[in-house]
């Protein structure tokens, strides 16, 4: 099996100082690496039998949209204020200082949908809570959550009350 972890990029000291990036674009770069990504991100959420999946803002993206194609299901984008065209949905939510608003576009989930919500990257689950409740806002079934990687060590899993898969796992920072 592939190790996936090998087509990751640790970057030190981005976006500041102290931090460690954990950067996707080597995996997308690497064809055999992307497609086993989907490919097994495919395979734990077939079984679930979604309706939508939802991406969150933007590498979230990258991974919804060709797992959705491949899945056969349809996908929506959960992005910052103002960044969608039409009547939108927000969702406000606590950062560790201060606050930040995401959306939907109105219309794009419909009430009973079966949705999992996914993305790159679970570090402390903030945005990936503010999802699921924007989504359940809608009336949508939030049933999953599944990213690649998941930074353990921040406990970002404790604050889903969904179930959570990754590919991935740091368990140290």
């Amino acid at each position: 099996m592939l190790d996936l972890k090998r087509h990751i990029r640790g970057i030190p000291d981005f976006p500041k100082p102290g931090i460690l990036f954990y950067d996707i674009g080597t995996l997308l770069a690497h064809p055999e690496a992307w497609r086993e990504t989907i490919t097994r991100l495919a395979a734990i959420i077939r079984p679930l039998k979604p309706d939508m999946l939802v991406g969150i803002e933007s590498r979230g993206f990258l991974v919804t949209a060709p797992l959705a194609l491949e899945l056969g299901v349809g996908f929506v984008m959960v992005r910052k204020r103002g960044k969608l065209p039409g009547k939108t949905i927000p969702y406000e939510y606590k950062l560790e200082y201060g606050e930040d608003v995401i959306e939907i576009q109105d219309g794009m989930l419909k009430a009973g949908q079966r949705v999992v919500i996914c993305d790159d990257l679970l570090a402390t689950g903030g945005t990936a809570a503010a999802a699921i409740k924007l989504a359940r806002k809608v009336g949508a079934d939030v049933i999953h959550a599944a990213f690649i990687i998941e930074l353990a060590f921040l406990q970002g899993r404790a604050k889903l009350d969904v179930p959570v898969s990754s590919l991935v796992r740091y368990d140290e920072g």
